[in-house]
């Protein structure tokens, strides 16, 4: 027969230790909180001090990128969040905004950018995200979207620059960015029965020439528009030519998959 009281008992020793660990809980849960905000407020405050220069920076490289009047500015939502919106990030919600004329004021990035602007945006970023490290592969995939003339030249010449510390893999529809590559691939799609088959041929020099004309003047590539090609794939490899003949005159490193299949 089981004793009542004593199952009354082990029920109240039961709710005791409960109550214990509800508190001991609590406890820990309280100090977790205190610990995660200090360091949060602590990372809080280095963003906002580093934004200012992280903006500074983007509008410098903007400029370099035919976008010579840009505002940039990182902007955070202000106050802080509730304990739901805790995260492993932070307590931070942060934006980008940007100007792109003259007389606008920035406005949110992702609301307001064309596309010629977004690419241009993502190719300072990834810039900036090299800075001093060689082992980077960087790989921009319609970064001409948008863009053409002069501003297609300007991001060609950075993509250069760029492939002269890092392997930079580009895939671009435009003359004046495939002249600046130092390796050129044709990527060609077909249909073969019931399957589409892709091929990529390494292309050599007159053949660099014949697609850079393709990509002038569409499918017919006459002798004017092969001189043109051959002439703005010389024009673009000149400049990068002195650059890397001083830089191996310093005993530094040759650009990164110049000459060698990417």
């Amino acid at each position: 027969m089981i004793d009542r009281g004593a199952a009354l008992a082990r029920e109240r020793d039961l709710l005791v230790g409960a109550d214990e660990a509800s508190g001991d809980l609590e406890r820990r849960l309280a100090e977790a909180s205190a610990a995660y905000l200090e360091t949060a407020r602590t990372l809080s405050g280095r963003r906002r001090d580093a934004a200012t220069g992280f903006g500074g920076r983007m509008e410098a490289l903007l400029h370099e990128l035919a976008m010579a009047r840009a505002r940039f500015e990182v902007r955070f939502r202000p106050g802080e969040p509730s304990e739901d919106a805790w995260g492993e990030r932070g307590i931070d919600e942060a934006e980008f905004y940007l100007s792109a004329n003259p007389g606008e004021d920035p406005r949110p990035l992702a609301r307001i950018a064309s596309g010629g602007e977004l690419s241009r945006v993502m190719l300072a970023l990834k810039t900036m995200s090299v800075d001093g490290d060689l082992s980077r592969t960087l790989i921009f995939d319609e970064v001409d979207a948008g863009i053409g003339g002069h501003a297609a030249e300007v991001v060609g010449t950075r993509l250069r620059e760029l492939g002269e510390r890092s392997q930079v893999i580009c895939i671009t529809h435009l003359p004046q960015i495939a002249a600046r590559g130092t390796t050129h691939f044709h990527i060609d799609k077909s249909v073969r029965g019931a399957r589409t088959t892709t091929s990529v041929q390494r292309l050599d020099a007159e053949g660099r020439i014949d697609e850079v004309g393709r990509m002038i003047g569409g499918a017919s590539v006459g002798d004017p528009v092969r001189a043109s090609a051959r002439h703005m794939i010389e024009s673009a490899a000149a400049p990068a030519a002195g650059r890397g003949a001083r830089t191996r005159a310093k005993g530094k490193q040759k650009a990164k998959g110049e000459g060698e299949p990417a």
